[in-house]
């Protein structure tokens, strides 16, 4: 009966103890995964940059004067033609007046001396008049058709000199601070004095640099077929996307440097862009049709490269290295070799999780 007993409470014993591990084995860890992502995909390379106006032209005074003010709002568009500053015109209106004076006298014994020499020719033929005096008259024809062209030309100098009174924009475009106040005198005649900056910036250049070797892979390659774009970084992680057309390669190579220097042309119609900015470019250089990407926060570095956390059909994480190449749409990396299309990859907790453990997988969406 003892026996009995004791065996009873052996097997209770043993059954609470059992308990007591059932009890204390984890449950399975629920950890986030997701399956890759499986595109076809570009890949870039990026070059630092900068951009440059179409023309940058310089606003000159050309004639001697007073700088009676400037007629513009610096730092503002301008359109072709206004006027941005006017040196006092008087005298050059004075001198307007004075060649078309000349011309009209020019003129005027011009006519004479026609009239004079019709009639000696009359005259010729009667005897009234000897030889010498005709070509006389002839001569003075000739020289009053000098007079009048050289009269032609002073007046249209005078014009030019006046015109250059009034200094107008030569594009559409930006137009900088003025470099003299008004009531300050231009000796633009001695050497043309700049008086502001204008920056023609409806189309923009962006001027880069790219290695000969990475020109000639891209030539192997062939072209990609879509279009180039510049992306514009002008601070923090404000990124501003505008397409561009490459229009420009160096004929060759920079000794120095082993680079060519390339122009992308881009519009910029709504001014928003400036010369002198520094940017980034994007240049295409390859097509994957079938890319495998994952997101670049799920993987990890170790002596031996990069490594993903795998899992199984069963729920157990397996440690894997990968071979991976560019970053794509910020977040996301490619993948050449480690890891299939339908395959579970863990995306957070990577700390947490080890080759072998059990997890229970919450598939993102």
């Amino acid at each position: 009966m003892k026996r009995a007993i004791i065996t009873l409470m052996f097997v209770v014993a043993i059954a609470a103890c059992d308990k007591k591990r059932e009890s204390a084995t984890p449950e399975a860890l629920p950890v986030e995964v997701a399956r890759p992502e499986m595109r076809e995909v570009t890949l870039t390379r990026e070059y630092p940059g900068y951009l440059d106006a179409d023309a940058t032209v310089a606003i000159v005074g050309r004639v001697n004067g007073t700088l009676q003010g400037s007629y513009y709002t610096a730092g503002q568009r301008v359109k072709k033609g206004d006027i941005l500053f006017i040196i006092e015109p008087t005298q050059y209106q004075d001198a307007v007046k004075q060649a078309e004076a000349a011309l009209q006298t020019a003129k005027a014994n011009l006519e004479y001396a026609q009239n004079n020499y019709e009639r000696m020719k009359i005259a010729i033929q009667r005897d009234a008049v000897s030889q010498i005096e005709l070509l006389q008259s002839q001569t003075n024809v000739a020289t009053g058709k000098a007079a009048v062209s050289n009269a032609e030309a002073q007046l249209n100098s005078a014009k030019t000199n006046l015109d250059y009174c009034y200094i107008r924009a030569p594009h559409n475009g930006l137009v900088g601070l003025s470099t003299l106040s008004s009531g300050s005198y231009v000796a633009g005649a001695v050497s043309p004095v700049t008086l502001a900056t204008l920056y023609k910036d409806d189309i923009m250049y962006s001027y880069f640099d790219i290695t000969d070797n990475e020109w000639l892979q891209r030539m192997k390659r062939g072209k990609v077929e879509q279009d180039d774009y510049i992306t514009f970084n002008l601070g923090g992680d404000n990124y501003f996307r505008r397409k561009a057309k490459m229009d420009y390669l160096s004929p060759n190579v920079d000794l120095s440097t082993g680079t060519l220097r390339v122009r992308a042309e881009l519009k910029n119609d709504d001014g928003f862009l400036k010369a002198g900015s520094y940017i980034s470019v994007i240049l295409p250089y390859k097509k994957v049709s079938d890319g495998i990407l994952i997101k670049d926060a799920s993987i990890g570095t170790d002596q031996l490269g990069k490594f993903i956390y795998v899992v199984d059909g069963n729920g157990v994480v397996e440690y894997r290295h990968i071979e991976t190449g560019d970053v794509v749409d910020d977040s996301l990396r490619l993948v050449t070799k480690g890891v299939g299309a339908n395959e579970l990859y863990v995306t957070k907790a990577l700390m947490k999780v080890r080759n072998g453990m059990k997890i229970t997988p919450i598939v993102e969406k």
